[in-house]
């Protein structure tokens, strides 16, 4: 009986009930707005699955003439482009930095054409701080352009304590894009670089651990850095197989490190159609007009003695340096715009990554796109400036 009565009271006064929600609730959430004032919700994790009313409203509205100029280049047999400048977020976009910095650099980047943006799980300092920033700015400042730039990540140096916080286990690679998809709040990277190779764990492993981040859709393609020829050929003849795509490589190349010519790897990237991303193409500033007469006390080498020591600049190296320096400024570009010139020449280049404390610096940078023809006198006095 009272199971009846219940259903005779659900019919009549349910349909009555839909009815004052529809026509009461948005009247509420309004006038309750009005009380209270409404909040800006910052995206939490995933920008792609970010509704856009929650991005920031004041986000920067970015050029239209930002593709007028840059160049793009294929990475070996890909559909992907690249632009001939990249932006490398190694060093200042840690939290020593200063953000309104950081935010500067990037969306003159940005304006300016420079759509990828490299990263590593251990970018910082601390590691993975880069990363945090970064995701913060594309947040903030860029979210409604995602499908417009192209963001890359690697692992493989130290990341963590213990066991399982390095090299190129299959347990690392996996855990560690996932911390960085975390970081920079991201449901994918486009693409995902195993760092170093490994002696120890079998490549079979470290390349299937990329296939798995691809195929699992948290990077779009996949890469590795640091390899040698013989083994990026090994590399690519296990992610071929596996339907992988392996579109790029990245190494450290320039007019004083020519690494990549003596270990195939240049070669090898070229016959096999893969892409070439080159890393301190200014050897660390040393291709810049920054030690012509000494090291400043405000520079890297007195601030950050990590990666560039006091012994790189003999007296030897100044004098390459002077002469080099002279023979930029007869192209009329700076010796940074040459020695970045010089590597883009060869069309199997893709990119080359540029880093910058200002955007000032790296607007210089991109400009070397204006001038990549050498003669072969200017090739010769390079070569014996600098071999």
């Amino acid at each position: 009986m009272i199971l009846a009565y219940f259903v005779r009271f659900s019919k009549v006064f349910y349909p009555i009930f839909v009815r004052f929600s529809k026509v009461f609730l948005p009247i509420f959430v309004r006038f309750s707005k009005f009380l209270f004032g409404s909040q800006t919700v910052r995206p939490a994790q995933s920008l792609n699955s970010t509704p856009a009313l929650l991005y920031n409203q004041n986000m920067h509205t970015v050029s239209e003439k930002r593709y007028s100029s840059m160049p793009y280049r294929r990475c070996g047999r890909s559909g992907l482009l690249l632009p001939a400048v990249s932006l490398g977020l190694w060093h200042n976009f840690g939290d020593t930095g200063v953000y309104s910095n950081m935010r500067e650099i990037v969306l003159t980047a940005f304006d300016n054409g420079v759509t990828h943006f490299d990263l590593a799980n251990n970018y910082g300092p601390p590691a993975g701080a880069a990363e945090r920033n970064f995701g913060r700015l594309l947040h903030e400042e860029l979210a409604s352009y995602r499908d417009e730039i192209i963001v890359s990540t690697k692992a493989g140096y130290d990341m963590w304590g213990g066991p399982y916080g390095n090299w190129g286990s299959r347990k690392y690679l996996l855990a560690s894009l996932d911390q960085s998809l975390s970081r920079l709040g991201l449901d994918y990277v486009d693409i995902f670089y195993h760092h170093r190779m490994d002696p120890d764990t079998p490549l079979e492993e470290t390349m299937g651990a990329l296939d798995q981040a691809v195929k699992s859709g948290k990077a779009l393609y996949a890469g590795i850095s640091n390899y040698d020829g013989a083994m990026m050929e090994k590399a690519a003849a296990i992610l071929e197989k596996l339907n992988c795509p392996f579109v790029i490589n990245q190494n450290k190349y320039s007019i004083f490190d020519r690494t990549i010519e003596s270990n195939g790897l240049k070669d090898a990237a070229a016959k096999a159609g893969k892409g070439l991303i080159i890393f301190s193409p200014l050897a660390q500033g040393l291709l810049t007009d920054r030690y012509l007469n000494g090291i400043p006390a405000d520079s890297r080498m007195r601030t950050d003695g990590r990666f560039l020591k006091d012994d790189a600049l003999s007296e030897k190296r100044m004098e390459q340096i002077r002469t080099l320096n002279e023979l930029a400024k007869g192209r009329g570009q700076t010796l940074a715009q040459m020695a970045l010139a010089w590597i883009l020449r060869d069309d199997s280049v893709t990119s080359v990554l540029v880093g910058a404390s200002k955007a000032d610096q790296l607007l210089d940078n991109i400009r070397c796109t204006a001038n990549l023809s050498f003669s072969d006198e200017e090739l010769s006095t390079i070569n014996q400036a600098s071999l």
